[in-house]
């Protein structure tokens, strides 16, 4: 289960080290075996340990390739989807097209979401983090207990 939320800085070429913890649970849960794709709705990158991915892969590609929503998600979690591994130095490097989707430079943030984590612009994290919640709030929250 991937926790927590880590500043790490990414060289010009796109390649980024992932902080040792996080690295030692991908080692032990993929050995190191990563898919980085687009997220459908928010400008940053969703990064899945290899069978977590191919666990979600066929229930994508089923949705409906009549419906426009439907197809735009496929489109832009199959089409930008992109196999890494993590190297002897404990790195992974970005692909430009998708640092270019998330509007990545030098600064990102790695956030843990449980079977996933999440890499954000550091710009683009803040600003979230600034935004408030004007959305209605779902029940299913409502229920939470923190």
């Amino acid at each position: 289960m991937f926790t927590g939320s880590h500043s790490i800085s990414m060289d010009p070429k796109g390649r980024m080290a992932i902080p040792t913890r996080i690295r030692d649970e991908l080692a032990e849960s993929c050995g190191g075996r990563l898919v980085i794709t687009a997220h459908t709705s928010d400008r940053c990158l969703l990064v899945y340990p290899e069978p977590e991915w191919l666990r979600l892969l066929p229930q994508i590609e089923a949705l409906p390739s009549f419906n426009k929503q439907a197809q735009r998600v496929k489109r832009i979690t199959i089409g930008y989807a992109t196999q890494l591994d993590i190297d002897a130095n404990g790195r992974v490097l970005v692909p430009a097209t998708l640092r270019d989707y998330a509007r990545m430079e030098k600064k990102v943030m790695l956030v843990g979401q449980g079977k996933k984590l999440e890499l954000w612009s550091e710009d683009s994290w803040l600003a979230l983090l600034d935004e408030s919640a004007d959305d209605e709030i779902p029940a299913e929250l409502l229920a939470l207990t923190l």
